[in-house]
């Protein structure tokens, strides 16, 4: 009898381990939530254009192009925003504000298979999305990659890491990234191999020791998903210069656009790096 249930139980565990390795891709993309349009940036008296960018393997992207604030193309620089999971780029309306605010334009686009985006998402894929991102600002705007700043949440944070460590851009400032999808997945899911079993790396972790940029790491110790740990670890594993704040508020609380400390640590940040790429060009 104590037989059966073990050999039972062994098999609903393969099964399970075997349904989460096939569709583990449905855990980590979260496209179906918040797909429509909520908002535009002239909601907020933001000038804007809609831009469709064509990634390599054939996807088109749905992207805003947002001037800067005195309508000049960008006077202190411009961020390349790369949003956490799920919803879309409608839902980062107030970030877009905030860098208008401080002087800088942007360029905020959806992954393939979020929002108007075309594909299916996928690690590789999002890799893709953002090399197209980057040389639409640098080839069809004309920006010079010493002008862009990498400005990534959650998921957006390990894309964004990715392509500084081939395309190194001013600054990177990444905010409540995990140290990897693994790492994350384990800590999530405790009783299942994750490490073993997981498709995806997103390995943030790695990549943040090969990158010799000025960095900024923001993360709430009140952080309910990527734990607040994770944030100081890729803190810790970053080369000089590197700058850590500390915030509170849940991962999907808005806190980290709304607080003035935040804003306040992120304009003085932005200024000290503007000024370094001055002197330097």
């Amino acid at each position: 009898m104590l037989w059966n249930i073990i050999v039972s139980v062994a098999i609903a565990y393969a099964v399970i381990l075997i349904l989460l390795f096939l569709f583990q891709s449905r855990l980590v993309y979260f496209p179906e939530i918040g797909r429509e349009t909520v908002i535009t940036p002239q909601a907020y008296g933001l000038e804007f254009e809609a831009v469709d960018i064509r990634t390599e393997d054939g996807e088109t992207l749905h992207a805003w192009w947002v001037p800067a604030a005195d309508g000049q193309e960008s006077p202190r620089g411009t961020v390349l925003f790369f949003h956490g999971n799920a919803g879309n780029i409608s839902h980062r309306i107030d970030y877009l504000l905030m860098f208008s605010r401080l002087g800088y334009a942007t360029l905020i686009f959806d992954y393939r298979g979020y929002g108007k985006s075309t594909g299916t998402p996928s690690e590789e894929g999002t890799y893709r999305d953002a090399s197209a991102a980057w040389y639409w600002l640098t080839q069809t705007r004309g920006i010079k990659p010493g002008d862009i700043v990498y400005v990534g949440e959650s998921l957006g944070g390990a894309v964004a890491s990715w392509l500084a460590v081939t395309r190194p851009p001013r600054a990177l400032v990444l905010m409540s990234t995990f140290t990897s999808v693994p790492d994350l997945g384990a800590r999530i899911y405790p009783f299942i191999p994750v490490k073993l079993i997981s498709r995806f790396s997103y390995d943030n972790l790695s990549r943040i020791r090969q990158i010799r940029v000025p960095l900024l790491v923001a993360h709430s110790r009140d952080d309910d998903i990527v734990p607040f740990a994770q944030g100081r670890e890729i803190f810790e594993a970053a080369n000089e210069p590197r700058l850590f704040l500390e915030l509170r508020g849940g991962h999907n609380d808005g806190f980290i656009f709304m607080r003035e400390e935040w804003v306040k640590t992120l304009a003085e940040f932005l200024e000290r790096q503007a000024g370094t790429n001055q002197r330097a060009a």
